[in-house]
């Protein structure tokens, strides 16, 4: 297929470097895209979860793709940066035709993961190993990251799931990803084994009481994501606004009388 933005995939690619890694405050629309480049972020990020409830929809593929990659296109035609884009795991949309409408919509990224987005079941890895082969085929240029959920969806001992997210990671990375996300590994040793391991780049999801920025990255994570974190906290700030609206009539210090006070 024809890949127009190569030079944007390029430099996505590049940008993914163990104990430097690339800070993605995820965005939902082209407002908050635009705060990302203006903060000084090289590379802008959806967050499937905060999109679908930007649009009006809950998280798990229930946004109609055509609206979701509609999204995408905005995002991507609002700022001058490579756009990745978090596509749960392709909304039932065929390999190939995956990776040719992210592409129309500008972006050189996504993000793809191995469980059903609507059950939580994991996918089989042989299956999901197949499924990344199949769009890394269809685009060459197109920067794939793998999300392996069993920090999440798996079963057994936290060992037994570190055990089977970096057997699952060291698949998805021969099928042709370029990072591998095992999606809320928060344990420092977890996370190190798993950037060892591996054995190529390492997406972390930074929650609430994880190991800092530079601490991520002296474990040699190449890429940090904070999912839909900033758009949950940009709501709740929103919902103390309303409250002190209809309580007060504005919010404190918003008003005239507060300002001369």
């Amino acid at each position: 297929m024809s890949t127009p933005n190569g030079g944007a995939a390029t430099r996505l690619r590049s940008l993914h470097v163990p104990g430097h890694p690339l800070v993605l405050p995820n965005a939902w629309d082209a407002a908050s895209a635009r705060a990302v480049v203006a903060a000084g972020f090289p590379v802008v990020a959806t967050g499937s979860a905060a999109v679908a409830r930007a649009l009006g929809y809950d998280d798990g593929e229930n946004t109609p793709v055509a609206e979701m990659l509609a999204a995408v296109a905005r995002i991507t035609r609002a700022v001058p940066v490579p756009v990745t884009a978090d596509m749960e795991r392709g909304y039932g949309l065929p390999p190939a035709e995956l990776a040719e409408r992210v592409a129309e919509a500008g972006a050189v990224g996504v993000n793809l993961e191995d469980s059903d987005p609507r059950t939580g079941e994991l996918i089989d890895p042989t299956k999901q190993e197949d499924f990344l082969a199949a769009v890394r085929a269809a685009d060459p240029t197109l920067v794939i990251n793998a999300r392996a959920d069993t920090f999440i969806h798996g079963t057994g001992t936290p060992e037994a799931r570190l055990a089977e997210a970096v057997d699952r990671g060291r698949r998805y990375i021969r099928a042709g990803a370029d990072c591998v996300y095992p999606i809320l590994a928060t344990d420092p040793t977890a996370i190190a084994t798993l950037v060892t391991e591996i054995a190529a780049p390492v997406n972390v999801y930074l929650a609430q009481g994880m190991p800092t920025i530079p601490d991520l990255a002296t474990l040699g994570v190449a890429r940090i994501s904070f999912g839909g974190s900033l758009h949950t906290a940009t709501q709740t700030y929103l919902t103390s606004l309303l409250t002190a609206i209809a309580s007060n009539g504005a919010p404190d210090g918003w008003s005239r009388r507060d300002k001369q006070e």
